[in-house]
């Protein structure tokens, strides 16, 4: 059955890998779902957050009853009039204590478990892109962004749940309170809040384009400087010192203005709380004295109102902050999910079947395929390559031996047409079944930052060490390795950097043997070696051919040579088809490039005499 991804398309409108967590595209929707697992922990969260806000906001009523008690004292014992009163703030304070640390108790047990699942989710999710995907995103960028929008999920969590949450609960019960001494009070405090809080949010969001102005200023900066720094043996090998701090001077101004337009708007908005937070205490002072003085409300009332107008103050003055920051964690957030919460452009088909390879046989069956809509690659290509054969790729720079190597691995999907592996279409197979029979020895291969042993192992993951150091030394990596301080435990670096070029190729090649996938590919597979150690490990390459069905890409056409066949690549044709002797003797294109080899390699253009 052939399935393209035009046919996919119309099926749904969101295309999602079955094995892939089913992550929303919205913000709220993908906030919501990493939250899911932890309702009840976040409403237990709620409750905690609520009464260790109510027990601070109750204090001032505390104090209310006791200074009350006080005033009517008279002609009774002080103590005796004032238990209540003292118990119930002793009470508050005990409770205050006891909902602020379970809640701490339950952030210290969620919140690290909701920034794994959350970092798990978006990994997960992001291994099903296509190739086409990471070429188009720097890795570190993607790596950063699962990081960002993980730690971002956490910190609006909490911006809710411990600061917005809380001040909601002091702000309502304070109003109640208020009201309950006198409306007047009551009222003139809930005005104030509506005012600040909305007064708050409208500046927060004028300030948002500065904040994020000044974040895309420091990133841009940090950039350069990443950037200066790893070149930074070019820059002294034509001492350009001087010239690349003239340059980095040049963003730093630029993130110094920035800066400064920013902080003198933050300045102007806290010019703005100072001057609310002056006309509350000033007003409620003011309001309260003249109900004191009309005996309507007692001198508790009167010391509460100063008291719950102090703690509104106080958890007020940062609000426009903390929305700031607010808005940063969604922006993140919204930034994450549109970047890997995308369609996945190759998937499984629902009901595919694992792909068993008894044979190897290849068959390309009128292949359309190009990587956008201006310019064809395959063109109903067709070509078989039997079960068995070992089969070299030549042709100039961009004439489709790569895309043909790609669209077999399935790194890419054609329009039309049909690629067989033993009758079956790799488009109906299970991709992890197709991969897991095919081996790659890329041109410039990459290892984990993990030991020697572990990255030969990744071939085959239940092997033993002896079969580790066999496949190290049919590759010639054994030689190199035993030199080595820590042997087959070094660590390689990241991308296999404390390695040479012709070591990485050797530790690639050792851990294809380890694999020993019926189908093998080559890209170049030697190119890093010397001659020396390219002809003995060719041999063993040879050796561990035997039956395989194996794909060479040679630019050196003195490796290819030998091969059972040659297929000739022009402009996404194969123009000659055959062994090296029988194509030599056509006196075509591969004659051609054969006697202008320099070096032994070819060069990247077809070269013709005028």
């Amino acid at each position: 059955m052939l399935v393209t991804l035009n046919d996919m398309a119309k099926n749904t409108d969101f295309q999602r890998a079955p094995d892939a967590p089913s992550l929303p595209t919205g913000t709220i929707r993908f906030i919501l779902h990493c939250l899911a697992r932890f309702k009840g922990w976040i409403i237990l969260m709620l409750l905690m957050e609520t009464g260790q806000a109510a027990g601070g906001i109750l204090v001032p009523y505390a104090i209310k009853e006791i200074m009350d008690a006080v005033a009517k004292g008279e002609g009774t014992p002080l103590l005796e009039n004032l238990r209540e009163p003292l118990l119930l703030l002793a009470g508050l304070n005990l409770a205050e204590i006891f909902f602020s640390r379970a809640s701490g108790a339950i952030l210290i047990i969620m919140g690290p478990r909701l920034r794994q699942y959350t970092t798990k989710a978006l990994y997960a999710y992001l291994q099903y892109h296509a190739p086409r995907y990471f070429s188009s995103h720097f890795a570190g960028a993607l790596a950063h962004r699962i990081s960002e929008t993980a730690m971002s999920v956490n910190h609006t969590v909490w911006s809710v749940l411990c600061d917005f949450w809380p001040i909601l609960v002091t702000f309502t019960v304070s109003v109640a309170l208020l009201l309950n001494v006198n409306q007047g009070l009551g009222l003139l405090v809930a005005g104030w809040v509506f005012v600040y809080v909305s007064l708050s949010y409208f500046l927060a969001m004028r300030c948002q384009p500065y904040a994020q102005s000044y974040a895309a200023t420091r990133s841009q900066v940090n950039g350069k400087i990443v950037d200066a720094v790893t070149n930074i043996l070019n820059a002294k090998l034509f001492a350009r010192l001087h010239f690349e701090r003239d340059y980095l001077d040049g963003f730093l101004e630029t993130e110094v203005k920035s800066g400064r337009r920013t902080f003198w708007y933050m300045e102007r908005i806290r010019w703005f709380q100072f001057i609310a937070a002056a006309l509350l205490k000033v007003g409620t002072v003011y309001y309260a004295l003249t109900l004191w003085g009309s005996n309507i409300i007692s001198v508790g009332a009167f010391t509460m109102s100063i008291g719950l107008a102090l703690l509104i103050i106080n958890d007020a003055r940062n609000l426009t902050r903390r929305f700031l920051e607010f808005f940063e964690y969604v922006g993140n957030i919204a930034n994450g999910v549109d970047t890997i919460v995308q369609a996945h452009e190759i998937v499984d088909i629902p009901g595919a079947l694992p792909l068993i390879i008894k044979q190897g046989r290849i068959e390309f069956h009128n292949v359309c395929f190009s990587y956008d809509s201006k310019r064809s690659v395959f063109d109903h290509f067709n070509v078989v390559i039997d079960a068995g054969q070992r089969v070299g790729l030549v042709g100039f720079s961009g004439s489709g031996k790569s895309t043909f190597v790609s669209l077999i691995l399935r790194n890419y999907q054609p329009q039309s047409g049909q690629i067989l592996i033993d009758g079956a279409d790799i488009q109906s197979v299970l991709q992890d079944s197709l991969h897991e029979q095919i081996s790659l020895i890329p041109q410039d291969p990459s290892l984990f930052h993990r030991s020697l042993k572990e990255n030969i192992a990744y071939g085959r993951l239940d092997v033993t060490d002896k079969a580790i150091q066999v496949a190290a030394k049919q590759a010639h990596a054994d030689e190199f390795i035993k030199i080595i301080p820590d042997g087959y435990d070094s660590l390689v670096g990241e991308r296999g950097v404390k390695l040479s070029g012709g070591q990485r190729q050797r530790i690639a090649i050792a851990r294809v043997l380890l694999k020993d996938a019926p189908i093998l590919i080559l890209d170049e597979a030697t190119s890093s070696l010397d001659s020396v150690t390219e002809r003995t490990i060719q041999e063993n390459l040879d050796l561990a051919m035997g039956r395989k069905t194996v794909i060479v890409i040679a630019h050196r056409l003195s490796t290819i040579a030998h091969l059972d066949r040659i297929l000739v690549f022009d402009q996404g044709r194969i123009v000659e088809d055959g062994e090296h002797n029988q194509l030599l003797a056509q006196n075509g294109l591969y004659h051609r490039m054969w006697t202008m080899q320099a070096g032994g390699f070819l060069p990247e253009e077809n070269i013709t005499n005028p």
